[in-house]
């Protein structure tokens, strides 16, 4: 496996950040998981729209774009896959030990990870703990992670394979690695970004590409909801069939499952949307 690091490919078993970096130390850094089909990734301009984002939001310089860009189609060429998993990483760099900032410049990390198509359906749990929507870092993508960690390890505990929050108002929010919809008397909603939630790149698609709307819906509603499905991009859009002890009997239900054929062929159509 080869993989960019502050500027040339290296192999996996030699590519290497200080253990000073500020994203080890602290958590400063962000990233983005890009899906890459047969070598080509997908939205990868809305990825780099969102790691622009996050770095305005965190502080950090804005990433070359087009150095990002270079980083990508030299990782993808080197690791030929069928199906992978892109993950861009920009961190603060080099950085005395503390949340102060050093000043040698961000790492940049491209890697890239082979990966299997997501089942039609997933189970989840909602988890005790609450997404900040308050928080300095809402919304953004940070390398800060040890939060979804938590959660996901909760939900294989009970045989789940995501999470989902609430905020601190009680209302619906996100899952660990995911934005959720849910099908409410007949109408396909999802929480808005006020809620805290991640501005998911297949999220926004699926706002543009279904009939689909934003609502402020409380973490109750996974009680009630006809139908519920979790977007993202390795899954795209997936199925709930149970939430906590609650079964969906025939998930992926009607409307999600024609969510799943609509995204599938714009997606196809598109590999920049």
């Amino acid at each position: 496996m080869r993989i960019w690091v502050n500027g040339a490919l290296q192999d996996s078993a030699d590519a290497t950040v200080s253990v000073l970096d500020h994203g080890i130390t602290v958590g400063d850094g962000i990233f983005e998981t890009v899906k890459a089909v047969d070598g080509v990734p997908f939205a990868l301009g809305r990825h780099l729209d969102r790691l622009e984002r996050s770095a305005r939001g965190l502080g950090l310089p804005a990433p070359d774009r087009e150095l990002v860009r270079r980083a990508c189609a030299e990782v993808l060429a080197a690791n030929p896959m069928p199906l992978g998993r892109l993950r861009i990483t920009y961190t603060g760099g080099l950085a005395p030990l503390g949340s102060d900032r050093g000043d040698s410049g961000p790492s940049l990390i491209v890697a890239l990870g082979g990966t299997t198509r997501r089942p039609d359906t997933a189970a989840v749990v909602t988890v005790p703990w609450t997404r900040n929507e308050h928080s300095a870092v809402a919304g953004l993508k940070t390398t800060s992670y040890a939060e979804n960690v938590v959660a996901l390890a909760r939900a294989h505990e009970y045989g789940a394979s995501e999470a989902v929050f609430g905020n601190t108002g009680g209302r619906l929010c996100e899952g660990t690695g995911s934005n959720i919809f849910v099908v409410l008397d007949g109408r396909l909603l999802t929480p808005p970004l006020t809620s805290g939630c991640l501005a998911g790149i297949t999220r926004a698609l699926a706002l543009q590409w279904l009939d689909a709307e934003e609502a402020d819906l409380p973490l109750t509603v996974l009680e009630e909801a006809e139908e519920v499905f979790l977007t993202g991009t390795l899954r795209d859009i997936q199925g709930v069939s149970r939430v906590d002890d609650r079964d969906l009997p025939g998930a992926p239900g009607p409307v999600t499952a024609k969510a799943m054929a609509v995204f599938a062929e714009r997606s196809a159509a598109d590999l920049e949307p």
